[in-house]
């Protein structure tokens, strides 16, 4: 027998892939990341309100150079679902590791014809 679970938690609308699709489309790499070559992960922690914001974010593992700012822009506005449990006004918790990785460079190629 399935238990039902009283409280629902807030879901990003789509679920997960689209959560990470948002972060690619809309992730800004920061300059100072880009001209020290830095790369990693910024953990944080959130809440999302029973209106579907975010509030309360907090960086519990950064790695600097812009990045953590960008992770809590990025947090800042996404948009849940608004959540309707049973009248009740509901806080999720939740965590993301957010992922800087440095754009790779597009190889140039040159496309050349000899004529004799």
């Amino acid at each position: 027998m399935k238990k039902k679970k009283f409280i629902k938690k807030a879901i990003y609308p789509g679920g997960i892939n689209q959560l990470r699709k948002f972060i690619k489309d809309n992730l800004i790499y920061p300059k100072e990341a880009l001209t020290h070559n830095i790369e990693g992960n910024v953990l944080l922690k959130y809440k999302v309100n029973s209106l579907g914001k975010t509030l309360d974010i907090h960086i519990i593992n950064g790695i600097g150079y812009g990045c953590n700012k960008e992770a809590i822009r990025l947090i800042k506005i996404l948009k849940y679902t608004k959540l309707l449990n049973r009248k009740l006004r509901v806080t999720t918790n939740k965590t993301i590791t957010i992922k800087f990785r440095l754009p790779k460079k597009n190889n140039i190629e040159i496309n050349y014809e000899i004529i004799k």
